[in-house]
């Protein structure tokens, strides 16, 4: 009931939780299903994984033994890596709007996810520059 409650903006929210709202544009957006939240939970990681999956395993054993040019990572992976950040966003941001009662521990997932994701765009990124 509290949660609803300070959805509809009856109850003052906590400061750091007005922060993360204005920094993912949540706002005063209307709830939607903590189902919504999980399923958008499941593709985000399932991409952040298959990123990972292609990065460390797919592409630098496989790709050579199949005799794929050796290089072409950051083709695959920049594009990959920009697709699985924006889910990202997207889940953290319906967990946000749905106020999930775990939305900080979701928080914290999702950010450590994008700090891995990102790190790889980085190293896709210098890579292709050098």
């Amino acid at each position: 009931m509290t949660s609803a409650l300070a959805t509809a903006g009856t109850l003052p929210r906590p400061r750091a939780e007005r922060i993360v709202r204005r920094c993912l544009f949540v706002g005063a957006a209307r709830p939607r299903s903590t189902a919504d939240a999980q399923r958008l939970f499941s593709v985000a990681m399932v991409i952040s994984g298959l990123r990972c999956l292609l990065s460390y395993i797919v592409l630098p054993f496989l790709a050579p033994a199949l005799g794929a040019a050796t290089g072409i990572e950051p083709y695959f992976g920049i594009p990959i890596s920009i697709v699985a950040l924006v889910f990202d966003v997207r889940g953290m941001r319906r967990f946000w709007i749905a106020d999930h009662r775990y939305r900080w521990p979701m928080t914290a997932i999702y950010l450590a996810v994008m700090g891995l994701v990102t790190a790889l765009l980085v190293s896709d990124i210098h890579h292709l520059v050098h």
